[in-house]
């Protein structure tokens, strides 16, 4: 087990009530559950996201925390929250990293593994 490690993982779905595909802006939501999988105590200082349209047009977002919120997770600790986005295109794809400080002063990223943004598909 590594000393200083967050697993991110992330559930999305599409929100057809907040979307208007006729003006092009499809909405999205996203559940990101953050677990502390190392050994020391960390937090979440900021966040960098990379967001790419079916266009490839890309869009970067760096902030502070998360929803307002800097958690600080103990080993074995998780947190969860949910946010969203808006597409010019019915999909795409976001990927990015949290920067975390551990309790001893060590600085490390979190990976946040790219996911797919995308309309639920039906069949006919």
């Amino acid at each position: 087990m590594a000393a200083y490690e967050f697993t991110v993982s992330v559930k999305t779905r599409y929100l057809a009530e907040q979307s208007e595909p006729e003006r092009s802006n499809y909405v999205f939501a996203y559940t990101v559950t953050i677990k502390n999988t190392g050994r020391i105590a960390a937090q979440l200082i900021s966040r960098h996201w990379v967001i790419i349209d079916g266009n490839n047009r890309v869009e970067e977002v760096r902030g502070l925390g998360v929803t307002g919120h800097q958690p600080l997770l103990q080993p074995g600790e998780q947190f969860e929250y949910t946010s969203g986005t808006s597409l010019a295109t019915p999909d795409g794809s976001m990927a990015g990293k949290y920067f975390c400080v551990a309790e001893d002063g060590q600085q490390f990223d979190a990976e946040i593994p790219e996911f797919i943004l995308t309309l639920p598909r039906t069949l006919h």
